[in-house]
């Protein structure tokens, strides 16, 4: 499984097509995450001001239809996230059956995000 961060707005806007990200037609790829440890270390660096809920798609890498390949962060890892952490990077729109499950993300007091919930 890889973890992709989205809000949930950005999720449901169109529900009949394959998900497609601004980072694909910016970057090229869609942005994701080896693990549940990454995942957190790349939303508290990058989407603690993010509009809420914040849901991680968990999708099944074999019923991608798109191709994935493991990279290295360029220059490096978010903080608290493993120098040499490979992230997968989805080189095309997410096709919605590649969806195992949708988790939200747990928040404490000080607007860290510590964790993940099942949604479905």
């Amino acid at each position: 499984m890889i973890y992709h961060v989205v809000t949930l707005g950005d999720w449901k806007a169109l529900p009949d097509r394959p998900y497609a990200p601004a980072s694909l037609a910016e970057d090229g790829f869609v942005h994701c995450s080896p693990d549940e440890e990454t995942t957190l270390a790349v939303v508290n660096t990058f989407y603690r001001t993010a509009p809420r809920p914040l849901i991680v798609l968990l999708l099944d890498e074999g019923r991608l239809a798109a191709r994935v390949e493991w990279e290295e962060a360029v220059p490096a890892p978010p903080p608290g996230a493993a120098k040499g952490t490979l992230f997968p990077h989805v080189f095309g729109p997410v096709n919605r059956d590649a969806v195992e499950r949708i988790l939200e993300i747990h928040w404490d007091e000080e607007g860290r995000a510590r964790g993940l919930k099942d949604v479905s």
